[in-house]
């Protein structure tokens, strides 16, 4: 396999949590897919940190556990999962700003709720990695 290796962690991802919503359909709590994915994941050979800390600081103030993301890929892909009907534009930013503190060039915002995975999967980009 060629090509960006952020590239290819996204789709191993995105083909992982496809066939989880087409086993599993919508319904069930976001843990649960959750579950299902990073064990998946991590049977397949990848590094899988569920409900990763994220400490920021601001102002000199440390704020340990500000925030959660839902899975971290190989230390390299964040990936947020919601079990909504439908996504908001809220769940996009929270998922950026994921992305951001993590300082990652690219993120998944994964949605299990809706009858269609693609049409409510995001592919999040930062527009600010300054790389490694």
């Amino acid at each position: 396999m060629g090509g960006n290796p952020h590239e290819r962690l996204f789709t191993i991802a995105y083909d992982a949590g496809l066939q989880v919503h087409k086993e599993l359909g919508p319904g069930l709590m976001e843990s649960v897919y959750e579950t299902i994915l990073a064990n998946r994941l991590a049977r397949a050979g990848h590094k899988v940190e569920r409900q990763k800390p994220i400490t920021i600081v601001v102002d000199g103030i440390t704020l340990p556990d500000a925030y959660r993301v839902d899975l971290l890929i190989d230390g390299s892909l964040v990936v947020e999962l919601k079990a909504l009907e439908k996504i908001a534009n809220l769940h996009i930013r929270q998922t950026l700003t994921y992305v951001r503190l993590l300082n990652q060039p690219l993120g998944i915002l994964m949605n299990f709720g809706n009858e269609t995975f693609a049409e409510s999967t995001r592919r999040i980009m930062n527009n600010h990695f300054m790389g490694r």
